[in-house]
């Protein structure tokens, strides 16, 4: 049988994110000009008959021809009703028609369209998957709600002819364009199948979802019904005089309140919390943060103090066992046991012990606290960048704790333990706080006695607690919190020191840890002054110790293989031991070129030889500075430049040449930024050396600031610079005449190896330090 193919002319419709399908009824609301346009040409004409077209594009204001499907549905207008805006018009399909060719553009769409009959395919397959439709049809049924189930009724019991049927099922689904347009395409059995798969996928998202719905809906269930049990079974153990689990918490919270010796703030404080705690039930989340606040509270020694061991002999004595020398630190202790056991209700000092690293800071507080009889803590501070690390996080914040000082406070368990705050030079501050800042309420005595820490919200009395800081510069220190420490110095050995510490506690300490006895390694004395000289250059002895350590490891390997002799270790042995020296014997230049002088520094690792170098620059200009010198050294040079030009001729020196020249001065070593006043006197002797052509002493260094009316002022770490250049081989030194009074740190063994050279003024240093400019001085005086 032939089909009838019929070619119609009609207004075109535009419709955003729909699709109008045969036999179906639909609303539509009109607004655009053109569609408008295209309402009034089809109700001006016999048939009222437009064509609906879906837009490829929601978003095109003004569609043509290339922004529509080219398939769509021609339809009856129903009805019509004016609007502000537009139309609103009830319109119904009727039959499918492809889009041939547009007639005109304005002022509506006007196109030639071509009937497309669906194919009725009634064979046996296509009724069966009819069915199958159907049948998920009556399944989805069950599962949605009111309204869209009367919907699904009507189309399965009313509507007989099955493509109307599958029609409404698809206008039901939600489908997005393409698929509309695809099942518009399609033949009955092709549009049959697609509502059947597209069905089918809905039917399990609904049972999924109303699955999930009752999982959530039981546990919403369950849990008020075993909250409604444990509510009952409250009153029942109410009634048999039993207690349940929460409740048994509480009295014991209670009856470990009545024990504790608590303030009455505190007591009231926790009596309050623990009534808050009896109304909540064990699974609220704030029940456990409430337990663990009174917890606190309970633990802390409020009341609870050591009594100190006032025993100044006894106290002397651990101080002596445990350390050598440090007699500065060690007489201040035993000041303060005097002053205890004359004053018992005196304030413990709040002491800082700066020095390089390995001189014993750490392990001297630990000898403090066994000296006095009080518990320690430690802490490091080095890298804390948030404030509430040391005052407590608020109890409102999630995994709140209290701070640092609170928690030391309770693991000793009582309020006056010794606390050691190491590396307080190395506190940071960013956006959390400046933990600087809370430090300072926390070590004065004019504050510390009602700190309060953010968690705890009470007031705790830390007036009795011992606090020792260590640091390794002060420069980090803000000032504020400088002036609430009692500053201790604690200098770098000499190598003799470094040898009796060796023998007093390294060496034996070492041996143990590597399960040797005494007798299986013997270390003389010649073999630990060469060890030191040549494998280990510091101020504090930890890379001694570490060196020990090895040598101790590589006999017990031996003693582990058999061997039973014991072993003397010579000189000649460390090479075999601990590999090739790292340090020459003397570190002293043998002979200085020129412009050369050495210098001495002091750095956070102690002291050090600093060699100034100098040299002219033909045809140059100005003065060139490098080794990464910081503007205190850039001044220096300067001035000591300058105080050169002005004494050009007292020195005998060739003026006309020095002004032809530029000057270049390094400092090595170039990747180590240095800065400093003490280099002065050094860059000086080294101008003068360069200038008249005359080399300095190589067995000579120096310190001290200069003026530019020539003056040598007084500079700091005089006893790390002098252990420098004794460890480094140099045997006289120039220091400033201010700076006599720092001598007597020195250890009286480096002051007798050492000649030291006074100077007041640039010619003293320079008559010390340049013997060809000390002839010329005396010449021109």
């Amino acid at each position: 049988m032939s089909e009838v193919i019929d070619i119609i002319t009609a207004p075109v419709l535009p419709v955003k994110n729909t699709v109008l399908y045969p036999y179906l009824i639909m609303p539509l609301s009109v607004g655009r000009p053109g569609s408008i346009a295209a309402v009034e040409a089809a109700l001006s004409s016999e048939d009222k008959v437009l064509a609906v077209f879906a837009q490829k594009d929601p978003s095109v204001a003004k569609p043509a021809a290339a922004d529509l499907y080219h398939i769509g549905c021609l339809a009856v207008m129903k009805r019509m009703a004016r609007a502000e805006d537009g139309f609103q018009i009830v319109v119904q399909g009727t039959e499918r028609v492809e889009l041939i060719d547009v007639l005109q553009e304005k002022p509506y769409l006007q196109a030639r369209l071509q009937r497309m009959p669906v194919p009725q395919d009634a064979d046996a397959e296509t009724q069966a998957l009819h069915r199958a439709v159907l049948d998920l049809a009556k399944k989805m049924q069950e599962l949605v709600q009111p309204q869209v189930q009367m919907g699904l009724g009507h189309i399965i019991s009313e509507v007989t002819d099955p493509l109307h049927q599958i029609y409404l099922l698809a206008s039901l689904l939600s489908l997005d364009t393409e698929k509309e347009i695809a099942l518009l395409r399609a033949t009955r059995r092709e549009a049959t199948q697609l509502v059947y798969d597209h069905l089918n996928h809905e039917v399990q998202v609904l049972e999924l979802r109303n699955k999930i719905a009752s999982q959530a809906e039981s546990e919403m269930s369950r849990e008020q019904r075993e909250y409604m049990l444990r509510q009952q079974l409250r009153a029942i153990q109410e009634e048999l005089g039993e207690r349940s689990p929460e409740q048994s918490d509480v009295t014991a919270l209670r009856q470990k309140m009545e024990e504790a010796d608590l303030p009455e703030l505190v007591r009231k404080e926790v009596k309050r919390e623990l009534t808050r705690l009896e109304r909540l039930p064990s699974a609220a989340p704030d029940y456990q943060l409430t337990r663990t606040y009174i917890e606190l509270a309970i633990e802390l020694p409020w009341k609870k103090v050591t009594e100190d061991n006032l025993d100044l002999e006894r106290a002397r004595s651990i101080l002596d066992a445990d350390h050598f020398d440090l007699e500065e630190v060690k007489d201040r202790i035993i000041e303060h046991l005097a002053v205890m056991k004359l004053n018992p209700g005196a304030k413990a000092p709040i002491l800082c012990f700066v020095g390089p690293p390995g001189v014993g800071k750490t392990s001297l507080g630990q000898s403090i606290a066994r000296s006095l009889g009080r518990h320690f803590e430690r802490m490091s501070l080095g890298g804390l960048h948030d404030e509430a690390e040391l005052r407590g996080h608020r109890r409102t914040y999630i995994g709140a704790m209290p701070g640092r000082i609170i928690r030391a406070i309770r693991r000793a368990g009582v309020r006056n333990p010794l606390l050691m705050l190491d590396e307080v030079d190395k506190l940071g501050r960013d956006f959390r706080g400046d933990p600087a800042a809370a430090l300072m309420e926390i070590l004065d005595p004019a504050q510390n006695y009602e700190f309060q820490d953010n968690y705890l919200d009470l007031p705790f009395d830390l007036s009795k607690a011992f606090f020792i800081t260590t640091a390794n510069t002060l420069d980090t220190i803000p000032r504020p919190l400088l002036d609430r420490m009692e500053v201790l110095r604690l200098s770098g050995y000499s190598n003799e020191e470094k040898a009796e510490i060796a023998r007093r506690y390294l060496i034996a300490r070492r041996i143990k840890e590597a399960g040797l006895d005494e007798e299986q390694l013997v270390l003389p004395d010649e073999t630990l002054g060469y060890l030191i000289r040549h494998y280990t250059r510091e101020a504090g002895v930890r890379e001694l110790e570490r060196t020990l350590g090895r040598i101790a490891r590589k006999v017990a390997t031996e003693v582990a293989r058999g061997r039973t002799e014991p072993v003397s270790v010579a000189p000649q042995d460390l090479g075999d031991l601990l590999g090739p020296e790292r340090f020459l014997p003397e570190q002293a230049r043998k002979k200085l070129a020129p412009g050369v002088a050495a210098g001495l520094a002091w750095t956070e690792s102690g002291g050090d030889v600093l060699y100034v170098e100098a040299a002219l620059l033909p045809e140059g200009k100005g003065l060139t500075l490098t080794g990464q010198l910081g503007n205190v050294m850039q001044e220096s040079a300067r001035a000591a430049q300058s105080y050169l030009w002005s004494r050009l001729h007292a020195l005998g020196i060739d003026e006309e040449r020095i002004r032809r020249s530029g000057v270049h001065i390094h400092v090595p070593a170039g990747a180590i930024p240095k800065d400093g006043p003490s280099a002065g006197v050094t860059m000086a002797t080294a101008l003068a050396s360069l200038y008249a052509n005359c080399a300095a002493r190589s067995d000579t260094a120096m310190t001290g600031e200069i003026t530019l009316s020539g003056l040598v002022l007084p500079v700091g770490g005089v006893k790390e610079k002098l252990l420098a250049a004794h460890r480094s081989g140099i045997r006289r030194v120039i220091i400033p005449g201010g700076n006599q009074k720092d001598l007597r740190e020195v250890p009286e063994q480096v002051r007798n190896q050492l000649e030291l050279v006074s100077a007041e003024r640039i010619e003293d240093v320079l008559a010390a330090a340049v013997p060809e400019l000390a002839e010329r001085l005396v010449e021109r005086a």
